[in-house]
């Protein structure tokens, strides 16, 4: 059993006040997370939790659905607060009535406190339900004119550390274009106008992560000036990026077929930009022309 204390956050509050966008945004700052947790069931797996040793941060959605739950929960406070291996907060999710609605008839769901009648009545048999669990809660966020990229960066501001690298990193991949675009790229840049290593028989079953050719690619006067530029491009926007809220930002760069100079550029710009940021380096088109020689 491990004597690392748990962080735990208990997400709760009204329904449609955002606590989906809350728990995605917990999940990319690196906790363990689960959605619509029953009260009963959270000190069994904070137990588990604790066994295990794999997290120390574990955020949870509680729902409110009826007034046993929210005896349910009163009673699993009361556990946790004498529980000296567990931080714990309550983060209460919170919107006026109005937007409630307006939420609820934009997607056509009905209110789980609702049953056969009105939205509103549901909003307000909830509001009162939740009354004095809002009281308790330590962080009350009302969400009713964020946005769910504003929400994802309250929550990034209220309970990331400093410490804490899982909520922003760069991915830089080099690709071959004849294979096709990477569906998940956010930046796309193309070196195919370079001069092309795979005409000099000497690098042509080589790869850009080869000094031979990575200097080739490099040392003309036109990979330089280019880097330059990409790099003066890149790194002033990156903070914007990590302001918004994005979890993962993908640079690709790509050329023919991603063997050599798209390998080159993309493992120069990830150990530049390793000096700030955290990045992960891939190369998904790098050993694809061995494989296809070695299948023929």
């Amino acid at each position: 059993m491990s004597d690392a204390k748990i962080n735990l956050v208990i997400v709760t509050g009204m329904s449609g006040a955002g606590k989906t966008v809350a728990i995605q945004s917990f999940e990319d700052l690196g906790y363990f997370t689960i959605d619509n947790m029953p009260p009963a069931l959270v000190p069994k797996f904070l137990d588990l939790i604790q066994q295990s040793g794999d997290n120390d941060k574990v955020a949870l959605v509680v729902d409110m659905r009826s007034r046993l739950f929210f005896n349910e929960v009163n009673s699993v406070l009361d556990k946790l607060e004498s529980n000296e291996k567990i931080n714990f907060k309550i983060l209460f999710l919170d919107a006026t009535d109005t937007e409630l609605v307006s939420r609820y008839k934009e997607t056509r769901r009905s209110h789980p406190l609702a049953a056969d009648g009105r939205v509103l009545d549901g909003i307000k048999l909830e509001r009162e339900l939740l009354a004095p669990l809002k009281n308790l809660s330590q962080n009350v966020v009302d969400t009713t004119e964020l946005t769910p990229r504003q929400l994802r960066k309250t929550i990034s501001e209220q309970f990331s550390s400093s410490n804490d690298h899982n909520s922003f990193r760069i991915e830089v991949l080099s690709f071959g274009f004849k294979y096709g675009l990477p569906l998940d790229a956010d930046l796309v840049f193309d070196v195919r106008f370079l001069p092309n290593p795979y005409y000099k028989p000497e690098l042509r079953n080589l790869t850009g992560l080869d000094q031979g050719v990575y200097d080739y690619v490099m040392e003309h006067q036109e990979s330089a000036e280019f880097y330059k530029h990409l790099l003066d491009l890149i790194e002033p926007i990156l903070p914007g990026y990590q302001k918004e809220g994005k979890a993962v930002l993908t640079i690709a760069v790509g050329c023919t077929g991603g063997q050599h100079r798209s390998v080159a550029f993309a493992h120069r710009l990830a150990e530049d930009l390793k000096e700030n940021w955290p990045v992960n380096e891939s190369h998904r088109d790098k050993d694809r022309r061995k494989e296809t020689v070695n299948r023929s």
